[in-house]
């Protein structure tokens, strides 16, 4: 294909995206020149949309919407207003045409001869003057011929003036300072700015008092405000557009659970009030059988919000007047990740996993109308089956989203480029600034140990007891300044095996009890989810970036290359080379049981669980989503009764047909599936993350040392 080329004076650089006129040079998105090649090839002719759709968008469900931006951009770049239309001329139900001049070819030595073509102008016309003579026609004829002249040069100034005012739209972010809004021991997130700029407002989770509540910081006299009184939310939230009204979504234990345990509670505030005194929100509807997150005022006074039925994501609107709620977008076919939402252009993108696994960059309007629907181009710094959040951005026609320590633009093509950025720390959630010139990040760090406790002695108690057990006392084994877990005892040794960032990548360790050393290399923003021994204590199978390892100590390392993205792996025989394992088939997640050897899977369960693992004679122990214990059979899967109010988000172990698990008061438990006796055996601190392991009278944890999470903001130059 032609790289270059000139359309009159402006020339055209195709695999720079460029459009240069005199000096100055203009970045476009490539969809855009891509439209002006196919109508440069068709110079005077009169292509319809449909044609020039089918050229530039192949095999991509557009909308002429789509394809209208790019002219418009066009137009904008060569100074058309689209009213003269000197370049690309509209003809109504027809189509469009390019009427400028095309020259194919790349000699760029006519761009620079167009930079003295308005310095040599005034020379060439004064020579070319006629000699000023004393008679009144020549006097008359004289001057009109001035006029004429000075108009003449007057206009090629003009658009010489025009050409070095006109600033397009940034087409990169160029980050050059970052600014620490937030400093104390506490964990920040979910920041966003209010619409006028001068706020910005967060979560704040005070670890000491167990305390969530939303706080608003004067961004001009650094001044902060707690808004709301022992908050249970901690998802994000939305202004209305006048800025005197917050809406989020509030979460807490459904007193009747059916389907899941937690409510969900569509939550308004008066911010005005809320900055005088903190306020009690008031509760706009309530969900106790679908999940609801990520609010979003929209124009019109209706709320955008993500509700999940079943395992399946879809946008709705609820309108806040009739209190009445519509589907936006969502189908079988798509389950929803993401959204974000522009009052500039009234319009919504969202990022969904088709049954295929397949990954869309979807715009709609509010109204539920598909704009364009294109696949996600993923780089090899960003993991295959990594989800993204984007944020819209002042770009024309990009968004941005963030991998952790790294930050990236999305084109509304699908086109992920990266971003430098100045962070040595993780960071999130990007948020602009109402002016453009600013992102409100969440960075911080998370630091977790491992630690070990003995649990010798146990007591006894029944349903009827209320007994008060005495603290754990557990000695800290692994730690670093980073965050380390998933730690297993090797079976038939004395090696301990480990997940750890002491690296700044989450890697998998080996300590022998004197030093560790890394074992695994794997990629930047890569994540661990499962860290299981084979049983002879050789080899691990380790889960990242929702893909399988088998990583054995002389370092040795198999992939097994499912199909499908791993979500969670929980156990491993390694003996039949089976595995217990949360996966995502058809865009949906779904419990399964998976063979390594033929690289297939058996759905156990169309639904995830929390934690699984094989017992003695290869049944399979689980807890679903209510943190009820399950036990597989041949008919059926059985409930254990016995253990209907001690399941919790901190997993569990079995091992020699007794199950060691965490309750929600945070005692640790055992209960023998033999002879059905239940014992509490100790008490263990809140910090506490997940149980990991257990052997003979000893148990590993991971306890949760510091999680700090604060409020930065990166400045965009100019």
């Amino acid at each position: 294909m032609q790289q270059q080329y000139w359309v009159d004076d402006f020339y055209i650089d195709v695999s720079r995206n460029q459009i240069t006129y005199q000096d100055h040079t203009q970045t476009l998105a490539p969809k855009a020149l891509a439209v002006l090649t196919v109508l440069a090839k068709h110079q005077g002719e009169v292509l319809s949309q449909d044609t020039l759709l089918d050229a530039v968008w192949p095999d991509v469900i557009v909308s002429p919407n789509t394809l209208q931006r790019s002219i418009a951009q066009l137009r904008k770049a060569f100074g058309d207003d689209g009213k003269a239309q000197g370049f690309i001329k509209t003809h109504a139900k027809q189509g469009y045409s390019l009427e400028a001049n095309v020259q194919w070819g790349n000699n760029k030595s006519k761009a620079a001869s167009l930079s003295n073509m308005v310095l040599s102008n005034n020379a060439q016309l004064e020579h070319a003057l006629p000699a000023k003579q004393n008679t009144p026609q020549n006097d008359k004829n004289s001057a009109s011929t001035f006029k004429f002249a000075y108009a003449a040069v007057g206009g090629l100034l003009a658009i010489g003036a025009l050409a070095l005012l006109y600033k397009p739209q940034p087409q990169t972010l160029n980050i050059t300072k970052l600014t620490a809004l937030t400093a104390t021991d506490n964990r920040e997130n979910a920041g966003i700015y209010s619409p006028d700029g001068d706020y910005v407002v967060f979560h704040r989770y005070e670890d000491r008092l167990c305390i969530n509540n939303i706080w608003a910081k004067n961004t001009q006299t650094q001044a902060e405000f707690q808004l709301t009184q022992q908050l249970k939310s901690n998802g994000t939230h939305t202004f209305s557009a006048d800025g005197n009204t917050l809406y989020f979504v509030q979460e807490q234990d459904c007193r009747q659970p059916i389907t899941q345990k937690l409510c969900y509670q569509l939550m308004s505030l008066d911010f005005a009030k809320s900055l005088i005194s903190p306020q009690q929100p008031t509760t706009l509807m309530e969900c106790k059988n679908s999940r609801l997150r990520a609010p979003n005022w929209m124009n019109g006074g209706s709320l955008a919000l993500l509700q999940q039925h079943d395992t399946r994501w879809e946008l709705i609107r609820y309108a806040i007047e009739s209190k009445e709620s519509q589907i936006i977008y969502g189908s079988e076919d798509d389950n929803v990740i993401s959204y974000a939402y522009s009052k500039n252009e009234n319009l919504i993108a969202l990022t969904t996993v088709n049954t295929n696994n397949e990954y869309h960059l979807v715009l709609v309007s509010p109204q539920g109308k598909v704009r364009s629907k294109t696949a996600i181009q993923y780089p090899t710094e960003i993991a295959r089956y990594r989800f993204i959040y984007p944020s819209f951005s002042p770009l024309d026609e990009k968004l941005v989203f963030s991998t952790g320590r790294q930050l990236f633009t999305l084109s509304y093509d699908g086109q992920i480029e990266n971003v430098s950025l100045p962070l040595d720390e993780p960071m999130g959630s990007p948020n602009f600034h109402p002016d453009g010139d600013r992102i409100l990040v969440i960075k911080g760090f998370y630091d977790r140990d491992i630690a070990s406790f003995s649990f010798a002695q146990p007591t006894t108690v029944t349903a009827q007891t209320d007994n008060t057990f005495p603290q754990a006392k557990f000695d800290i084994i692994e730690r670093s300044i980073s965050s380390e877990g998933s730690a297993v005892f090797q079976p038939n040794g004395d090696k301990l095996a480990f997940r750890s960032q002491r690296s700044g990548i989450d890697q998998v360790w080996i300590s022998d009890g004197q030093s560790s050393q890394q074992l695994s290399n794997f990629a930047m923003d890569s994540y661990i989810e499962g860290l299981v021994w084979s049983q002879d204590g050789q080899s691990l199978m380790a889960n990242s970036a929702k893909a399988l390892y088998q990583l054995a100590l002389d370092r040795s390392t198999q992939h097994f290359a499912f199909p499908m993205p791993i979500e969670q792996l929980f156990d491993w025989d390694s003996e039949q080379q089976t595995a217990l394992a949360n996966i995502r088939v058809a865009g949906l997640i779904q419990f399964a049981q998976l063979d390594l050897r033929a690289l297939t899977y058996t759905i156990l369960r169309e639904a995830p669980v929390n934690w699984a693992q094989y017992s003695d004679n290869k049944q399979i122990i689980y807890t679903d989503q209510l943190d009820r214990f399950w036990q597989t059979a041949t008919i059926e899967d059985t409930f254990i009764d016995a253990l209907i109010t001690q399941g919790s988000d901190k997993r569990f172990v079995f091992k020699n047909s007794t199950l060691y698990g965490v309750n929600e008061q945070f005692q640790f438990w055992r209960y023998n599936l033999s002879n059905e006796q239940f014992e509490v055996l100790t008490q263990l601190p809140k910090t506490l993350d997940y149980l990991t392991d257990v052997r003979g009278t000893t148990a590993l944890i991971s306890l949760r040392i510091n999680a700090k999470k604060e409020l930065a903001e990166l400045t965009i130059s100019n």
